[in-house]
């Protein structure tokens, strides 16, 4: 297991107690220069989901991600996020406890920042651990989660500097991280862009756990390709131009069909181990 669920404080098992969805957005429009980026997005998670948001470059993937972690406010539209609306709610305490995976992130960490800071740092979602005080038992759950992401234990990366670790194991020192503040929604940009086929199935295997942990919060991954869908994947959105074309039980979604129309290329999509795959017909 990942994320520990039996310490007192936030538990994400308490989110199947929430009436309401965890991400609920109605309307939603983002405009830049007078261009609709996202337009009139309709979208709920609930409590237990994992989303995967699929679509071509350009398509609003990132913005909607944004959005759903109150770091990008809307032109128009009600956005609600752990039972609470953008616009009467302080945005500083709502992104704490929304746990926000991307290469931004990484960009903004130090890179001469030893690996274990890095991610003892995210229990309070700051940039280094000189800001907070951090007791023996932050440091062991720091230790943990390396443990579960992959690159801890004795021959990990704990005591190494972030800037020089590879690409991969930077991936996995960000879910670690991103689990250090016990998270009620996590948000995931492209986690696998940019890695060999062997980080990218090491990345993959951890995610495909975290996923089928029914104690992990619910989840919302933005990916180009089905391939990076880790097994344990409950709903899929279709994404393109801007608009969500189709969303719902990822069985009923990633149809070659669908996929099909929001890629503009006919393509075939299918299931093997649990696993996505497509290819170009």
């Amino acid at each position: 297991m990942l994320l520990r669920t039996d310490r007192p404080d936030r538990a994400p098992a308490d989110l199947d107690l929430r009436p309401d969805p965890v991400l609920r957005l109605r309307g939603v429009r983002v405009t830049r220069d007078g261009r609709p980026i996202l337009d009139q997005a309709d979208w709920e998670v609930r409590a237990g989901e994992r989303w995967a948001v699929l679509g071509p470059n350009g398509s609003g993937k990132t913005t909607l991600l944004r959005v759903a972690g109150a770091r990008l406010w809307p032109t128009a539209g009600v956005v609600e996020v752990l039972g609470e609306r953008l616009g009467s709610v302080d945005v500083r305490t709502l992104r704490s406890r929304v746990a926000f995976v991307s290469a931004a992130v990484a960009r903004e960490l130090r890179a001469s920042q030893p690996v274990r800071e890095v991610v003892a740092s995210g229990k309070h979602g700051a940039l280094e651990t000189w800001w907070h005080r951090y007791d023996d038992d932050d440091w062991a759950e720091a230790d943990r989660l390396l443990e579960s992401a992959g690159v801890g234990g004795q021959d990990g990366v704990a005591g190494r500097e972030f800037g020089v670790i590879s690409e991969g194991e930077r991936q996995h020192v960000l879910l670690a991280r991103a689990l250090m503040s016990r998270p009620e929604l996590l948000l995931l940009d492209e986690p696998a862009a940019g890695l060999d086929m062997g980080a990218r199935e090491r990345l993959l295997g951890v995610l495909g756990t975290l996923a089928s942990d029914p104690g992990s919060p619910p989840i919302v991954l933005v990916t180009h390709h089905t391939e990076e869908i880790p097994p344990g994947m409950t709903h899929a959105v279709l994404l393109a131009g801007g608009t969500i074309e189709r969303q719902g039980p990822i069985d009923e979604v990633l149809t070659s069909e669908a996929v099909s129309r929001c890629f503009s290329v006919p393509v075939t999509v299918g299931r093997d181990g649990g696993r996505w795959w497509s290819r170009a017909d």
